[in-house]
């Protein structure tokens, strides 16, 4: 694999010190290498007080099991303990002081992650009060993060988790080319957005190509960027920064690790994300609708040498499916929502399918306080058009789109997204197949803890705004 020009600098950098260290004397330590350090400005400041609800310990049985791996298991159990899953198999030993949820009939999914959601910084009532996801003041703000303006008081937490969600990345809204870090949430009340933050999940920054960013500052104020042209050139001249940045900052630590004097450089918060791209510590997610606009995007990572995680919408990535694929970047979509901009015009019912066809990575996300409630029916959307035009998609293969594909391009598929043993116990058990219109959730566990339970009021939760109280001015 070819090292991106940064990093070629780094390692020249760092073995060119190293050569003037040993000149010095044998007895002089080696200077670590760029990799090695810890650049303690890049780190997550905010880490999770996320404390798992007491966990039960529960052995769901006769149920017909989708892995989220692409396997199916019919009249299988499912062993959840401690947290985690135990054990799945089509037969179990049921331990004696488990307890046993027959769910004869009914369909068992991993937990669904939106990998796309606004909950928390657009939150309902939707007013203008509330409105807390797109700081637009400027094509640049990468120093904000989602997590400051979350409201864990959004009832559509409560809606998403009834709907089978148990994990979701909050991104701030698309009118900047830089919009900001994301934060990436368990589906669990808190008081505050870190008691929901996921623990160790990678930091995000949320990007965005086109019409909006023109829209807001072109159009809307007469500046920059009034066009792609000028969106690219940001985009470029803001990783010049980053580049020079991180550059400072390594020396710094450098020199501080081998015991000289050194004076820190001064922060900047948006340089921080940047930087933190560059060194593979921030994961990029892209709104992104054109073809062409994609593979502009991903010729600037090249470019500066950092990876794109997920392109979001991405309504033609049908067109360029098989570039996406060999640069291993994922394609966050909708089932049939297109047409109503012209960046968004040329969509098609088959572009999930068709990009997992080719061997690129496929995911659905909702960007809707509405649809997070129904990702399953529009997994199966997708999976009928695939059918219709020969693509034979299985239901085995299409929870993958909403469960273990979500999870890795949050990075947490490690430990959650698919129903294996030593995972996360995130599960959901449905009354029927989860790809039909009248199937409903029955129970959804996070971390084996019971969130929600539709025959046992005392499982299912209320906010302030669900039980009839409006805010003036609420939509």
């Amino acid at each position: 694999m070819a090292i991106p020009p940064l990093k070629n600098a780094l390692v020249a950098g760092a073995v060119g010190l190293a050569l003037g260290l040993s000149a010095c004397g044998e007895s002089d330590p080696p200077a670590p290498d760029a990799e090695d350090l810890d650049i303690s400005v890049l780190q997550d400041n905010f880490e999770s007080t996320y404390q798992p609800l007491p966990p039960e310990h529960v052995v769901i049985t006769n149920a017909t099991i989708l892995v989220g791996n692409g396997e199916r298991l019919d009249k299988g159990s499912i062993h959840i303990r401690d947290g985690k899953i135990k054990a799945i198999a089509e037969e179990m030993d049921v331990p004696g002081d488990a307890q046993v949820v027959d769910a004869e009939g009914g369909w068992v999914t991993p937990g669904i992650i939106d990998s796309h959601s606004h909950l928390g910084v657009y939150p309902s009532p939707g007013v203008w009060a509330h409105a807390d996801g797109n700081e637009m003041v400027s094509p640049n703000t990468a120093h904000v993060s989602a997590e400051h303006g979350l409201w864990p008081q959004d009832p559509g937490f409560l809606r998403a988790i009834e709907g089978g969600v148990t994990s979701a990345l909050i991104l701030p809204g698309s009118a900047n080319i830089f919009g900001g870090r994301g934060v990436t949430v368990k589906m669990v009340p808190g008081r505050t957005a870190q008691d929901m933050k996921f623990p160790d999940a990678p930091q995000t920054l949320k990007m965005a190509c086109g019409e909006n960013p023109k829209r807001v500052y072109g159009q809307g104020r007469g500046s920059s960027p009034y066009t792609r042209m000028g969106n690219k050139a940001e985009v470029r001249s803001a990783f010049i920064n980053a580049q020079d940045y991180l550059d400072r900052w390594i020396d710094y630590e450098r020199k501080k690790a081998a015991g000289e004097d050194a004076e820190a450089p001064s922060r900047d918060l948006s340089l921080e994300t940047l930087a933190g791209v560059l060194n593979d510590e921030v994961l990029v997610h892209n709104h992104c609708y054109r073809a062409d606009e994609m593979k502009h995007r991903l010729d600037i990572a090249e470019e500066f040498g950092y990876q794109i995680t997920a392109f979001h919408h991405a309504v033609e990535s049908y067109k360029i499916a098989d570039t996406l694929a060999e640069a291993d970047v994922c394609s966050a979509m909708w089932s049939d929502w297109w047409g109503f901009k012209m960046e968004a015009w040329d969509g098609i019912r088959e572009n999930v399918p068709m990009v997992e066809a080719a061997g690129a990575c496929a995911v659905l996300h909702s960007d809707s306080a509405q649809d997070i409630q129904r990702l399953n029916q529009e997994a199966a959307k997708a999976m009928a058009a695939a059918n219709r035009v020969g693509l034979d998609v299985t239901r085995e293969q299409a929870i993958g789109w909403i469960t273990l594909n979500a999870a890795k391009i949050l990075g947490i598929d490690e430990v959650t997204g698919s129903l294996e043993a030593g995972k996360n116990a995130d599960v959901v058990i449905w009354d029927g197949d989860p790809f039909s219109v009248y199937s409903r959730t029955q129970q959804v566990y996070v971390d084996g803890a019971r969130v929600f339970d539709r025959d046992d009021p005392a499982r299912q939760g209320e906010l302030d705004f669900t039980l009839g109280m409006l805010g003036e001015g609420a939509q």
